[in-house]
C-alpha cells in the first residue's frame, strides 16, 4: 500500500514536472517570434521612414513619373496602416507590394542618366538595398522562431498543453508572389 502510494506521487510528480517544462518551452518560444517579429517591425520601420525621402530625391527628375511616386506613396501609407493591424499575412503583402513598386522605380530611374549620377540618390538606393538585406535576415529568423514554436505546439504531448494554455500556431512572413522566388535570367 505504501509502495503502491509512492508509485503514484512519483507519477504525479513527474506529470507535473513534464507539463511545467512543456509550458515553460511554449513561452520561451512564443518570446522568441516576438522578439523576432519586433526585428522585422524594426526593419520595416525604417524602410517606411526611407521611403518618402527616397521619393522626394526622386521627385525633381522624374516630373512624368507622377504616376509611379504616387503609388509609391499610396503602398508606403498602407504598409504603415497594415504594420499596426497586427497580421502577419496582411503585413507581409503590404510589405510585398511597396517593394515591388520601389523595384519598378528603380528600373523607370535608369530611364533619368541624371537621376543616376546624382550621389543622394546613389546613396539611398544603396541603404534601400542593404535594408532589404536586413529585412530578409529578420524574416529568416522570424520564420525559423515560428517554425521551432508551431512544432512544439503541433507536436504529441505539446498539442495537449498548448491546447490547454491556449498557445497557437504562428503565421509565416512570406513571399506573397512565388514568382519572387524565381532565380532571375541573366542574358549577355
Amino acid at each position: 500500500m505504501i509502495i503502491t502510494g509512492s508509485i503514484i506521487t512519483a507519477i504525479v510528480v513527474l506529470l507535473v514536472i513534464s507539463l511545467i517544462l512543456f509550458y515553460n518551452g511554449m513561452v520561451r518560444g512564443r518570446n522568441m517570434v516576438e522578439e523576432a517579429w519586433s526585428g522585422i517591425s524594426v526593419q520595416l520601420k525604417r524602410r517606411h521612414d526611407l521611403v518618402p525621402v527616397l521619393v522626394n530625391s526622386v521627385k525633381g527628375y522624374m516630373t512624368h513619373e507622377q504616376e509611379t511616386l504616387t503609388r509609391i506613396a499610396e503602398l508606403r501609407a498602407s504598409a504603415v496602416s497594415a504594420s499596426s493591424s497586427g497580421s502577419v499575412q496582411a503585413i507581409a503583402h503590404a510589405e510585398n507590394q511597396l517593394m515591388g513598386a520601389l523595384r519598378s522605380l528603380f528600373a523607370v530611374s535608369e530611364n533619368y542618366p541624371d537621376l543616376r549620377a546624382n550621389e543622394n540618390f546613389m546613396q539611398l538606393q544603396e541603404q534601400l538595398s542593404l535594408l532589404e538585406d536586413e529585412i530578409q535576415l529578420s524574416r529568416r529568423y522570424y520564420n525559423g522562431t515560428a517554425r521551432d514554436q508551431n512544432n512544439r505546439v503541433l507536436q504529441f504531448p505539446g498539442n495537449l498543453v498548448a491546447h490547454a494554455f491556449g498557445f497557437n500556431k504562428i503565421d509565416y512572413f512570406e513571399l506573397a508572389d512565388p514568382a519572387e522566388a524565381a532565380v532571375p535570367e541573366v542574358k549577355f
